[in-house]
């Protein structure tokens, strides 16, 4: 898969990076594994190590929006972590903008870092609640830019904040828990762009979400990945909610690729009997 080249509004990028080759992808994953050591106990007969992630593959395009999606356990969140680097692979490589992410150290595992951001699917858990949204959103920008001025970093700020819908001066005071959980999740998002990165992996976004606001921080999520040019992995547990973002879905079974493709033949003709139970799951409204 490829995409196009990033010129869109988002473009203007901090910490800016060289643009890479357009021939190669912006995410390539080869042979990714990850294992845990269970030990003996109430869930196992005896002591050994659960496969988590094993042995996946893919590559997306600039521009492009890749769903992953399985049952709960199935690995999807060790796999995000994993591309992020917040938990090290045992074994496979990642290739980000045709550089190899896992052998990045120093400034240049930072500057990298900058360019890949995540939403978490928990927007309660995932935001510190001894902090106010001004230091929440703009943190990534003290760590990135700490050279930036306290106006310039207020304005960068507001502007993101503004970007997904919460635009008054007034709520950089206040706490995550002054908020409803549509609105922590757009802070958390406005956090994920605040330095304008490349790729955005978002990881169950919706899924503590009532099913309205959901749909609504689906609507943000697309209208942002036209605007800010971004390339999206989005995470979940259905089908139906990759299908209103994604160009091409991965189905995620105890730790393995099962079926890979378009997402109108992966959701109107699914070949593997796991990706036809994921379908049959999801609830029908009667006629």
């Amino acid at each position: 898969m490829s995409g196009p080249a990033n010129n869109a509004p988002g473009g203007n990028r901090s910490n800016q990076l060289p643009d890479a080759p357009l021939n190669v992808p912006l995410l390539d994953v080869r042979n990714l594994q990850k294992s845990y050591h269970v030990s003996a106990g109430a869930f196992a007969a005896s002591s050994g190590r659960s496969m988590a992630v094993n042995d996946v593959s893919f590559s997306v395009g600039r521009g492009e929006t890749l769903g992953i999606v399985g049952e709960s356990g199935c690995g999807k969140t060790t796999l995000a972590r994993m591309l992020l680097r917040l938990i090290e692979p045992d074994s496979g490589e990642i290739f980000f903008r045709g550089e190899d992410w896992l052998g990045a150290r120093g400034a240049e595992l930072r500057r990298l870092r900058g360019r890949m951001q995540m939403v978490f699917q928990d927007p309660v858990a995932s935001l510190n609640p001894r902090m106010r949204v001004g230091e929440i959103v703009g943190e990534p920008l003290d760590i990135h830019e700490p050279g930036l001025s306290r106006s310039a970093r207020r304005e960068k700020v507001v502007e993101i904040l503004k970007d997904v819908g919460l635009g008054s001066d007034e709520l950089l005071a206040r706490h995550p828990h002054e908020f409803s959980g549509g609105q922590r999740q757009r802070i958390g998002i406005a956090r994920a762009l605040i330095l304008r990165p490349e790729l955005i992996i978002a990881d169950e976004p919706v899924s503590a979400l009532d099913v309205s606001v959901g749909a609504q921080i689906l609507e943000l999520l697309a209208r942002l990945r036209e605007e800010f040019s971004l390339t999206l992995i989005l995470i979940s547990h259905s089908l139906p909610v990759v299908a209103q973002l994604a160009s091409d879905v991965a189905v995620m079974q105890e730790g393995r690729f099962v079926e890979v493709g378009p997402s109108d033949q992966v959701l109107n003709s699914p070949r593997q009997p796991y990706t036809q139970a994921l379908l049959a799951a999801v609830p029908q409204i009667p006629d």
